[in-house]
């Protein structure tokens, strides 16, 4: 995972710039030889939909925000390299001397993306049992129905709704309604 003498090390930087510290960091490991020292730059983020004009829409957006993952090897100006970057306030904890991350803290931290990939169908929407919902895809799409059950695990919902004036039970994905 990582070269010898090379260590995880957390960069605090503005809350929101950290694709642009990001950018800035592999435009000067390209062009001067930080690329000696520092190999990786990472932000820990995570996929989530959100609800934008009425559509589910897949968001990525860091869930470590204000902070960005780097490995690297701090010998030298490389510190003050680092930190002189635009956006970057500095390194955590805020000491002269930064301290690099555990192994254990950087395997969570890599391993919670991992997960947080693995699960970028789950949604910050809850869905009620007797709430309004429209179908929005398959072939009941646009007929409207009353959440009946909720299964939070599989993500599924069963919806009563009206076909030729008889109700009818359909199990419905959380991707396939939205909201009334």
């Amino acid at each position: 995972m990582t070269e010898t003498g090379k260590k995880w090390y957390v960069l605090r930087s503005v809350s929101g710039k950290e694709n642009k510290v990001k950018e800035y960091l592999e435009s000067e490991i390209e062009k001067t030889d930080l690329g000696k020292y520092v190999s990786q730059v990472l932000i820990p983020t995570e996929k989530t939909y959100i609800v934008r004009a009425g559509k589910k829409v897949l968001q990525e957006r860091p869930y470590l925000p204000g902070y960005v993952l780097i490995e690297a090897e701090l010998i030298g100006d490389v510190v003050h390299e680092l930190k002189s970057i635009n956006f970057v306030i500095g390194f955590l904890p805020n000491t002269d001397n930064p301290q690099p991350l555990r192994d254990s803290e950087v395997k969570r931290i890599l391993g919670t993306m991992d997960e947080l990939d693995e699960m970028a169908d789950e949604m910050d929407m809850n869905y009620y049992v007797g709430e309004n919902v429209k179908v929005t895809s398959g072939p009941f799409s646009s007929f409207v129905g009353e959440v009946q059950e909720v299964n939070e695990e599989r993500m599924k919902l069963k919806v009563m709704v009206k076909i030729f004036g008889r109700e009818s039970l359909l199990e419905l994905g959380y991707m396939q309604v939205e909201k009334e």
